[in-house]
């Protein structure tokens, strides 16, 4: 499992060090690293030597790291150019510089084109403008430099320095003109907003440089599960098990209108494994249910009369007074469950935490609205961390937001991210499949509550399991997406093939799928 940190905390971890005189070796240990991982990018396309590569140096640490860097690529025969955006950089870094050979170019109005274009013809870019502490995006000639750089298109290989300037550290949120990594080395900890949104999209790869600030570091801010995490999560079967102690989902869903949610939804729970599904709905639904999942119990009863050990309610439910009413009953039932799309408006004041949301950020919105709570869909899509975790605080419940990146808030306080998914899921009905998917895996838990391997991990206090196990859901249905789109575009009805391949790929040890 990674741990992420505000910017904000890392910097707070790395000032005993700083007043205790190790300023400069710190900084060394990051330009030692970010160097090194430059050099295996270009190396990766031809190596070193006679390559052009262009710090961007700014005025704070992250300039003074780059341009170190820079020093270090020079000495391995790269032709090094430092681009300084401020007047005030670091100056031992860039006396270290223009010692090993490097050229310097002062940002001004008159040197702007030819920056730009000495930056378009890079190799390597190494962005050291703006670190952990930058906010509100570049400004004055760094904006109109990377403003000219992307127009120009094309450029080669860039490694950000901690994060890609103009991202924030904590949020992720980016304002202004980027200039989007394919590498982004940062220094110390994973910072949070590399992991969501905005941030996520520019990072590129992520790889973290140990610089040496272990236990001063305070509690992680963001989690994010890994596929080695998932077998610590799912409940595999065991030689005396049978449907009932695998596992019973109830599931209330599809409508006249949209009877295909229902079936996207149960057929992402049966190939997740769960030991027995109830189904809950309209005759229609319920027939075309029996036609495609035979092994699917179907009824038009209550949800008093349905013994299950979790529930899913709201795929495709829409205004069905029948399905409305089950979905109440479901939400008050004191049982485990998942409520998705149309269930969202009939949630109470306040719920337990074993209670799921998963909105997407117009509906979140929607529910911060009914509680007089305006909210612009924007601002979520901005700071998605931020806002499932308001919603959580809110209402007790446990929030799986949906989005670029899928952001899972406990009530609290346990935030996890996960990053695995990929564009090709962003088409109708892939969130019923991962509602099927949370069902399935909530459902198995709650029957294996006894078992200490289900829905826990280390350093995670038990009132966040609900979250750990919506992490885990998500992390599921990000692998399934990607390996079904390995062919192309996807096709969501034919998602749960995939599935359970990525199940069996996830319980092996090591585990052989990888997020790509």
């Amino acid at each position: 499992m990674l741990s992420a940190y505000t910017g904000s905390s890392v910097r707070a971890a790395e000032s005993p060090l700083l007043e205790a005189g190790l300023g400069d070796e710190l900084m060394q240990r990051a330009a030692h690293g970010l160097a090194q991982a430059a050099a295996g990018e270009l190396s990766a396309t031809g190596g070193t030597y006679g390559r052009s590569v262009v710090v961007l140096a700014g005025s704070g640490n992250n300039g003074g790291d780059a341009l170190y860097a820079g020093a270090r690529l020079q000495q391995r025969g790269t032709g090094t150019t430092a681009v300084l955006t401020s007047e005030r950089v670091h100056a031992p870094a860039l006396a270290a510089f223009c010692a090993a050979g490097g050229r310097v170019v002062a940002l001004s109005d008159s040197t702007l084109d030819s920056a730009a274009a000495r930056v378009s013809a890079a190799d390597l870019i190494l962005d050291g403008i703006l670190g952990t502490g930058g906010v509100g995006g570049l400004r004055g000639l760094a904006a109109a430099l990377i403003e000219r750089v992307n127009a120009r298109g094309t450029v080669g290989t860039v490694v950000a320095c901690d994060v890609p300037s103009g991202v924030n550290a904590d949020t992720g949120e980016a304002t202004g003109h980027l200039l989007s990594a394919d590498l982004t080395i940062t220094f110390g900890a994973l910072k949070s907003g590399l992991l969501i949104g905005a941030g996520a999209r520019a990072a590129g790869r992520v790889a973290t440089i140990d610089i040496g600030l272990g236990e001063t570091l305070p509690e992680p801010d963001l989690y994010s599960l890994e596929p080695a995490d998932f077998r610590h999560l799912y409940a595999q079967p065991q030689p005396a098990d049978h449907k009932y102690s695998r596992g019973v989902l109830g599931i209330a869903a599809g409508s006249a209108m949209y009877p295909g949610a229902a079936v996207l939804a149960t057929g992402a729970a049966l190939a997740t494994g769960v030991g027995m599904i109830r189904f809950l709905g309209p005759e229609r639904v319920t027939a075309l249910i029996n036609t495609v999942h035979p092994e699917v119990v179907c009824s038009q009863g209550s949800v008093s009369d349905s013994h299950v050990q979790a529930w899913l309610v709201g795929p495709g439910a829409t205004e069905d007074p029948g399905q409305r009413q089950r979905a109440r009953e479901a939400i008050s039932s004191g049982l485990p469950t998942i409520v998705d799309a149309g269930a969202l408006p009939l949630l109470p004041d306040t719920v337990g935490a074993h209670v799921i949301l998963t909105p997407h950020a117009g509906e979140l919105a929607a529910l911060f609205e009914r509680r007089g709570d305006a909210v612009d869909r924007t601002a979520i899509e901005a700071d998605p961390a931020g806002f499932a975790r308001r919603a959580a605080q809110a209402t007790g419940a446990t929030v799986l937001l949906k989005g670029y990146t899928t952001v899972v808030a406990a009530s609290t306080g346990e935030t996890f991210v996960q990053a695995n998914a990929t564009p090709w899921l962003a088409t109708a009905g892939s969130g019923d499949t991962l509602a099927g998917i949370l069902g399935a895996l909530v459902a198995t838990h709650a029957a294996n509550a006894t078992n200490n391997d289900a829905g826990s991990l280390p350093g995670v206090p038990p009132p966040a399991r609900w979250a750990v196990l919506a992490a885990a859901g998500a992390l599921l249905h990000g692998l399934a997406g990607r390996r079904a789109a390995k062919r192309g575009p996807i096709v969501v009805s034919g998602l749960p093939r995939h599935i359970g391949r990525v199940i069996h790929d996830l319980l092996q040890d090591p585990p052989s799928t990888q997020p790509q």
